[in-house]
């Protein structure tokens, strides 16, 4: 069932509900306020009746007394103090209705008493001479009620029309903008059209809220989008250039017209560029891993040990560089192998466009563990300092050259998975600069 149907059966229902309460309540007030009012009527003709009969005793009874199967008038009858009629000007199948002497007996006790006998409401009161009894027929009540349910019951039907004929507008209207929104998601889920929005809908009720959070995510999905596809045509173009590098040396190595000397060359440039088209897709699958929701284990890691095996290492595949290192001991929550692997890429980076010197320094700095890795070279533009660490940036020539690649984007997922920062800056020896935060590892 549609769901604008449902609305509309809901309301009606709710308005169905309401009125069947109303109407129970109207008719449980109604009865009492029925009963009441013919007991009342009952008692004031009895105490005039009896007021009567001591100021004009003797009174005879009516030539025609009313039959009280048909009528609907209030009868008065005399009884004497042993419950015989003396007067009556109402019969019940043709004799005078006969109080029970239960009825005399609280009546007495009680100076005056109601029952209901049959199809007639009484009312004895005692008085000098005997006892007045006063009745009426329960169909007056009845028949007064019965009309008042028929009121409710054929008001209802209209009052319950309108109510569905209004929920279903009423559900309509508010449902128009959900529709919309329905229809433009799937138009542009079926046209990949991630630019298109929702127009912006006035006020602040919940279809404006998800209005925007709709128009949000779209925003968000096309950045997604635009940065996949950055990514596979910069990762193709990343591939290509080592692959026709290998493919045209495989070429010349399969001819036979090259010396030796020609063959060397070739096979290291293959040997080169097979490398690099490995170290680039290690850091595609790292990233690819990072997207899926990889999270690394952190323990407590010596990170001053870490950054001087590593520096060692880099000094020696190096010799030529100046690598100045100045560790202070600090401690923190780590992954061992992805530290490591952060490491050497800021060493890498830095070994690639430095001058003469490369400069590391580790020390402690209000709760963070504070890692520099700087260079003396020509350093980064303060344009490009955040936009590098998107994956295949490519900043200026002065820094990246033609190359563009994937370390520093894994060095902030890493750094990011630490619960750390990465900054880029200008080093004090002239060049650029990372540096990177830490928390220190909490005593236990």
């Amino acid at each position: 069932m549609p769901l604008r149907a449902r609305l509309a059966f809901f309301g009606g229902g709710v308005v169905a509900l309401a009125l069947l309460i109303f109407g129970l309540l109207l008719y449980a007030l109604l009865s009492r306020s029925a009963v009441t009012n013919q007991d009342d009527a009952l008692r004031t003709r009895a105490h005039d009746a009896a007021a009567s009969v001591v100021i004009v005793p003797g009174r005879q009874a009516p030539t025609a007394p009313s039959e009280l199967t048909r009528s609907a008038d209030v009868f008065v009858e005399l009884m004497s103090p042993d419950g015989s009629v003396i007067y009556s000007t109402g019969v019940l199948n043709g004799a005078p209705p006969v109080a029970p002497q239960s009825l005399l007996d609280t009546a007495t006790q009680h100076r005056g008493s109601f029952a209901t006998q049959g199809s007639l409401r009484l009312y004895v009161l005692p008085y000098s001479g005997g006892y007045v009894m006063t009745g009426q027929s329960t169909r007056v009540v009845q028949n007064n009620i019965s009309g008042i349910v028929a009121f409710l019951v054929i008001s209802s039907v209209p009052a319950l029309a309108a109510a569905l004929i209004a929920s279903w507008l009423v559900a309509g209207r508010a449902l128009a903008p959900l529709k919309a929104t329905a229809l433009a998601a799937e138009d542009i889920g079926r046209t990949r059209d991630f630019g298109r929005r929702l127009p912006a809908t006035r006020g602040r009720d919940e279809v404006a809220v998800l209005s925007a959070s709709f128009n949000g995510m779209l925003s968000r999905l096309q950045d997604a989008f635009d940065s996949q596809r950055r990514f596979v045509a910069d990762a193709s173009h990343e591939l290509r250039t080592p692959l026709t590098t290998i493919q045209g040396n495989a070429g010349l190595l399969a001819s036979r017209d090259v010396g030796d000397e020609v063959r060397q060359a070739a096979a290291a440039d293959i040997l080169e560029e097979g490398a690099r088209m490995s170290r680039l897709v290690d850091r595609m699958l790292t990233l690819a891993r990072a997207d899926s929701g990889l999270q690394l284990a952190l323990t407590a890691l010596d990170l001053k040990s870490l950054v001087d095996e590593v520096c060692r290492q880099a000094s020696g595949t190096h010799p030529e560089t100046g690598l100045t290192v100045m560790a202070e001991a600090v401690s923190v929550d780590g992954d061992e192998d992805a530290v490591r692997q952060l490491l050497w890429i800021l060493l890498d980076n830095a070994f690639r466009y430095k001058r003469s010197t490369v400069e590391v320094r580790l020390y402690a700095d209000s709760g963070w563990a504070r890692l520099v890795v700087a260079d003396d070279g020509p350093g980064v533009a303060a344009g490009d300092r955040e936009r590098i660490f998107e994956r295949f940036y490519r900043a200026d020539a002065a820094r990246a050259g033609s190359h563009a690649g994937l370390g520093l984007a894994i060095a902030r997922w890493i750094v990011a998975e630490h619960h750390g920062r990465i900054i880029a800056g200008e080093a004090i020896i002239g060049g650029a600069a990372f540096l990177i935060d830490l928390p220190l590892l909490r005593p236990s």
